[in-house]
C-alpha cells in the first residue's frame, strides 16, 4: 500500500484517538503526511497518567509488539524516520517489554533501516517520563522530550505542523496504534462495522473501586456506561 492509502484505510476506519480528545485519527494522520519537511516524528504517547488507569500499560507489557506494529505504519503514512515512546517511569515492566520489542524488531528486520527490503526506514527510542500528569498533553509531552519543563503551549502551530523541535509531529496514544495493524489486516470498513455512526471500533476501560468486576474490559463503542459499570 502506498502512504497516502494507508491514511484513507485509517480515515475509512473511523478510529479515533483513544486517549481522550477522540480526534480522527486518520485526518490527524492527513496533516502529518501533508506537512512539508524531509524530517517528521512519530511519537507514541504512553504516559497515561489519569487516576486509576491502567489500559496502556497492560497493551506494553503484555503485547508490544503491537504498538510497535501501529507506530511503524503511521510513521510510514506520513514520512517519518524517527520516533519516541513516551512511557512513565513507573512503569518498569512496560518499559522493560518495550525495549525487548525493539531489539526484538531490529533483529528481524521490521525496525531499522530499509524495512523488509524496502526504500522505508524507521528507528524507535525509548523516553521515560517522570510521572507529570501534565505530560500527558502533546504540547507538554513534546517539550518534556526536548528536555525542557513539560508544559503546554497555546496552538496554533499544532504539532503535525511543528512540533518536536518544531518539525512536524504525529502523537498517538498506546490504545489507538494498537488498532491500526487489524485495521490495515482487515481494512477500515471491517473495523466501522462495530460502534456508532460517529464513534467506531472498540474501547478498552479500567474498572476498579466498588464494581461487580474489575480490571480491564473492552466494549463496542456506544455501550451504556451502566452496562460497563454494573455487568
Amino acid at each position: 500500500m502506498s502512504p497516502q492509502a494507508v491514511v484513507e484505510e485509517v480515515t475509512l476506519s473511523g478510529l479515533r484517538g483513544r486517549g481522550g480528545a477522540g480526534f480522527p485519527t486518520g485526518r490527524k494522520w492527513a496533516f502529518g503526511q501533508a506537512a512539508p519537511g524531509d524530517v517528521k516524528y512519530m511519537v507514541c504517547n504512553a504516559d497515561e497518567g489519569d487516576p486509576g488507569a491502567f489500559m496502556d500499560r497492560a497493551v506494553l507489557e503484555g503485547d508490544p509488539h503491537t504498538t510497535l506494529e501501529g507506530m511503524i505504519i503511521a510513521a510510514y503514512a506520513i514520512g517519518a524516520r524517527e520516533g519516541y515512546v513516551y512511557v512513565r517511569a513507573e512503569y518498569p515492566i512496560a518499559v522493560e517489554h518495550l525495549k525487548q520489542a525493539i531489539a526484538d524488531a531490529e533483529s528481524m528486520g521490521f525496525l531499522g533501516e530499509r524495512i523488509l527490503g524496502s526504500g522505508f526506514s524507521f528507528r524507535v527510542r525509548i523516553k521515560k517520563g517522570s510521572g507529570a500528569f501534565v505530560c500527558g498533553e502533546e504540547t507538554a509531552l513534546i517539550a518534556s522530550l526536548e528536555g525542557r519543563r513539560g508544559m503546554p503551549r497555546p496552538r496554533p502551530p499544532f504539532p503535525a505542523n511543528s512540533g518536536l523541535w518544531k518539525k512536524p509531529t504525529v502523537i498517538n496514544n498506546v490504545e489507538t496504534l494498537s488498532n491500526v495493524p487489524p485495521i490495515i489486516l482487515k481494512g477500515g470498513q471491517w473495523y466501522a462495522g462495530v460502534g456508532t455512526e460517529k464513534s467506531k471500533g472498540t474501547k478498552v476501560f479500567a474498572l476498579a473501586g466498588k464494581v461487580n468486576n474489575t480490571g480491564l474490559v473492552e466494549v463496542p463503542m456506544g455501550i451504556p456506561l451502566e452496562d460497563v459499570v454494573f455487568a
